[in-house]
């Protein structure tokens, strides 16, 4: 399939407001790197308390960090997640047993200012399918032990799915579910209540533990890196390695930018996706260079640059429609991929358009320069030695007159 026939666009000729947007974005992301103290880490490498919450309402973030500020030591972060409604509560420690007394008293805050739950009557939405099947069985439920749990799990996983996502508003909802009887609901309202907020995950992390997930994850997104580098040399030659890595970095480094600039916390799941584009970037890049290396064997009376730009207006298909389709896909996945998701298709989506145009408008203009250099090195060699090569041919001339 070809979306262009012959295509002739000058793109090395149109570069520099792609620079000028690059170094741009680059210095942008790094004053707010370097103004917020680095990225912001998630719970993964910083260790400590994250619990996400689903709330019927608007949620009330101030009364929140108030009410969680003055029973936690330490800083308490609350935050809009992107979900409906949605509230990510978390806590930095440095002690494991600082972390599980962070989680009960969080859990004890929520539970006493948004817990409508009566003396004899426990919270379905933040309950088990144990507690779901006790509760049915201690109302005398006219089934058998393996009926009753089966049916508990049918009621978490209908609580759960969407559009409910873990927060009911009526137990009448129930009657939904498989083998629930009006008699069973019945038996549910008697034995539970509805609050007002889901705890939707609970996730603790040790400091230590954060802190060597950290450090892997760099020296994981730096061999990557290297190991690249190192075979580009091989393949080509050693300044389509710089070029290659040089983009990457622009890639990554505009991508965390990004991240920092819009308050994002860089997770395992986005060192994922750094690691991936960095692997995207790489291959688009050595697409180009391929062909750049055939063209220099077949097309010998054009200027560098001239090949540069016929090489890429010759991949121009294939890029398109590569880059394109997988930018649609990433960007499903970061519309409609959730909260746990979102910080990796972030990642992608910015990652797959700078990575698209980097190969084009930087990794090619570095060649371009570094080829550059190496030829007027040659020339500057050449024009050294030839003072030195008349002199020999004379000695030589006088030699033979002698």
């Amino acid at each position: 399939m070809e979306l262009f026939s012959n295509p002739k666009f000058d793109f090395l000729g149109k570069k520099w407001p792609f620079v000028i947007a690059s170094l741009a974005l680059i210095i942008a992301g790094v004053v707010s790197l370097v103004s917020k103290g680095g990225p912001m880490y998630g719970i993964d490498f910083k260790g400590g308390v994250l619990i996400s919450l689903r709330f019927a309402e608007v949620p009330p973030l101030d009364e929140l960090r108030s009410m969680l500020g003055s029973r936690i030591d330490g800083e308490v972060s609350v935050q809009e997640a992107i979900g409906e409604n949605e509230v990510m509560v978390s806590t930095e420690l440095q002690s494991e047993e600082q972390l599980a007394e962070a989680r009960r008293l969080m859990m004890d805050t929520l539970n006493e200012r948004f817990g409508n739950a009566g003396a004899n009557q426990a919270d379905f939405n933040n309950a088990g399918a144990e507690l779901i099947a006790s509760t049915l069985r201690e109302r005398n439920v006219a089934l058998s032990d393996d009926e009753i749990d089966s049916l508990a799990g049918r009621m978490r996983e209908f609580r759960d799915s969407s559009p409910r996502s873990g927060l009911l508003t009526s137990l009448d909802e129930l009657s939904e579910v498989e083998g629930v009887t009006p008699e069973i609901v019945s038996a549910m309202k008697q034995g539970f209540s509805l609050a007002p907020f889901s705890i939707r995950s609970v996730e603790i992390v040790g400091p230590k533990i954060g802190e060597e997930l950290r450090q892997q994850a760099i020296m994981a997104t730096l061999l990557a890196i290297g190991g690249m580098l190192v075979y580009i040399a091989f393949r080509f030659e050693w300044i389509y390695g710089v070029a290659a890595v040089v983009a990457v970095f622009h890639d990554t480094l505009i991508t965390l930018g990004l991240f920092s600039m819009t308050d994002r916390e860089v997770s395992l799941t986005v060192v994922a996706a750094l690691l991936t584009l960095v692997g995207y970037s790489m291959n688009d890049t050595i697409v180009v260079f391929d062909r750049i290396r055939e063209n220099l064997k077949v097309v010998r009376r054009e200027s560098f640059p001239a090949l540069v730009n016929l090489s890429i207006n010759q991949c121009l298909n294939r890029t398109v429609l590569t880059s394109g389709l997988t930018f649609l896909t990433v960007l499903a996945l970061f519309l409609f991929g959730g909260q746990v998701l979102n910080g990796f298709a972030f990642a992608l989506v910015v990652g797959i358009l700078v990575g698209t145009y980097s190969s084009v408008f930087v990794a090619s203009p570095i060649l371009i320069a570094l080829q550059g250099v190496l030829e007027s090195r040659k020339k500057s060699r050449v024009v050294s030695a030839a003072p030195a090569k008349k002199a020999a041919i004379r000695k030589s001339s006088a030699k033979a007159v002698r």
